[in-house]
């Protein structure tokens, strides 16, 4: 099928959407089996990062979003969801920028915090029904997961991916916000006082219909609405951690923001623009395989270099390499930092666990080629998996390739189980090394991070191996707590530095602290 001739009838209409605003058509093609490309002409794609973020870089530039990361992890819009200020909104009268109520996980325990809403959308799905003991019922697409005494759930199993995923059954008994400190939220705090004692426990989940629904992202990963728990659309959480890109093997709806090195040319020219860091991939893959067709990336890097603009970028699309000599020429005029994610070598082991994605080889080259150039590159080896590449033999072998490569550092990052990656890693686990089970369950039996006896082992032994291969340059560090489940001590993730060469050498300012799992591409 060709790609032209395709376009919408239905000006902004989307399959299952109500609107997507400056769709300009809708692409199938037998090149991307089972993807649906919607082409938009954006407004803008200059993404300012929320000011209590942690992350390095305060602004970034997607040129793509996959539905994926925005699909069913939703609420109706009659869902009422309680603000900072102790007040309800309707879950489709949210915008960008409201102060809502989130959860953090902190000294072990997990408490009520204020955080913001950073993006909002809506689609049409089948939704379920889920009633509880009290006589609260809840309508939610079949991803959306809520807190529970024992984890995240999911609403079906239909919203699981693999066989071993949990979902709610009757006799669940989630967790009401009522139960979570709220420090400094008197007005929260008075609101859900008048709850305690109710009944959470889930007496039935049932079919409801189709219906348009609601999502929201928040800077905590989660909301309180209808007086529970609810885990948001943060990034895609069943893959992320394997490596695996956003537009190939699992994204079925990829948006392509046609005209966006144009906008960003624009945006750049403005007055206020103070030239800041911007970051491209840590959400969606830039390089992905659809940039081979629509070549978004050439444009938005001679922006960035035109502009003054220090950039960095992360990858594990080989496909960065046909714009080596961009990139260099944009060296040549601001500070540019360029980071690969390449977890293991072992070819087997690779097609089992990362399918789709290119080869260690294929990433190794990608390695040469960008040092070769004279642009420096990180390298994040992530994800160790326990008991499978985490031998002193694997690891040392891994960062003796990437030095030959000439990487200028590298960061060394655990497996991260958080809820819905965990089941879907469990699935594969059983399947393919069901050896392992009991020691994955003992190793991360307290939350998303393995154990901390773990960490500071691998840390040990990763440091000299690091330090031996000259891989043990970094500067900003990348740290955070997990959203354990409520009244679960959460064991904190060792801050690791980013190696050297994955961010633009700056001035001198203060270092911003990271949250590794944000980091959606490792």
């Amino acid at each position: 099928m060709r790609w032209a001739g395709q376009q919408v009838d239905d000006d902004g209409a989307l399959p299952g959407m109500p609107a997507l605003k400056g769709l300009v058509r809708s692409v199938r093609t037998p090149e991307f089996a089972g993807v649906t490309f919607h082409e938009v002409r954006a407004r803008s794609v200059l993404n300012r990062v929320p000011g209590a973020s942690p992350m390095p870089f305060s602004w970034t530039v997607n040129p793509y979003r996959g539905c994926s990361h925005a699909c069913t992890y939703c609420l109706v819009g009659s869902t009422p969801v309680l603000r900072a200020d102790g007040g309800t909104t309707l879950m489709a009268q949210l915008r960008v920028g409201d102060a809502v109520v989130g959860s953090v996980v902190e000294d072990g325990l997990r408490r009520l915090v204020r955080t913001t809403v950073t993006a909002h959308w809506s689609r049409t799905v089948p939704v379920v029904r889920v009633r509880l003991a009290d006589g609260t019922a809840v309508d939610a697409g079949p991803e959306h997961r809520v807190l529970t005494t024992v984890g995240w759930r999911h609403v079906v199993r239909e919203g699981c991916a693999g066989d071993d995923g949990v979902w709610l059954v009757p006799g669940d008994v989630l967790v009401g916000a009522e139960t979570l400190p709220a420090p400094g939220l008197a007005g929260v705090r008075d609101v859900l006082a008048d709850s305690r004692g109710a009944d959470r426990t889930v007496v039935s989940v049932e079919p409801a219909g189709r219906e348009t629904v609601y999502d929201v992202t928040t800077g905590t990963g989660d909301y309180v609405a209808a007086g529970l728990l609810h885990h948001n659309c943060f990034a895609r959480n069943t893959h992320t951690y394997l490596d695996l890109d956003a537009g190939e093997d699992f994204d079925r709806q990829v948006v392509v923001k046609l005209n966006a090195p144009e906008v960003l040319a624009r945006e750049l020219r403005s007055p206020r623009w103070t030239r800041e860091h911007v970051a491209m991939g840590t959400n969606t893959d830039p390089y992905q395989r659809a940039e081979g067709r629509y070549r978004l990336m050439p444009g938005i890097v001679r922006a960035l270099r035109g502009s003054g603009t220090p950039f960095s970028i992360l990858t594990k699309g080989t496909l960065l390499a046909r714009d080596l000599p961009e990139l260099v020429a944009a060296g040549a005029d601001v500070p540019v930092g360029v980071g690969v994610s390449l977890a293991l070598l072992d070819p087997d082991l690779h097609r089992s666990v990362e399918p789709g994605t290119p080869t260690p080889r294929a990433r190794l080259d990608l390695v040469r080629r960008i040092a070769d150039a004279g642009l420096p590159v990180g390298v994040f080896v992530a994800p160790v998996l326990p008991g499978l590449t985490d031998s002193d033999a694997a690891l040392d072998a891994l960062l003796g390739e990437i030095a030959a490569a000439g990487a200028a550092g590298a960061t060394v990052l655990a497996l991260h189980l958080r809820p819905g990656t965990r089941e879907w890693f469990h699935g594969w686990l059983s399947r393919e090394h069901p050896e392992l089970l009991e020691r994955y369950a003992e190793l991360y039996r307290r939350g998303a991070y393995v154990q901390k006896a773990y960490r500071e082992d691998l840390t040990a032994r990763v440091r000299p191996l690091l330090r031996r291969h000259g891989l043990d340059g970094g500067g900003h560090h990348m740290g955070g707590r997990s959203g354990g489940r409520a009244g679960t001590p959460e064991p904190e993730a060792n801050p690791e530095p980013w190696p050297a060469g994955a961010l633009p050498r700056l001035p001198e300012r203060v270092v911003t602290e990271t949250t590794a799992e944000q980091l959606s591409l490792l």
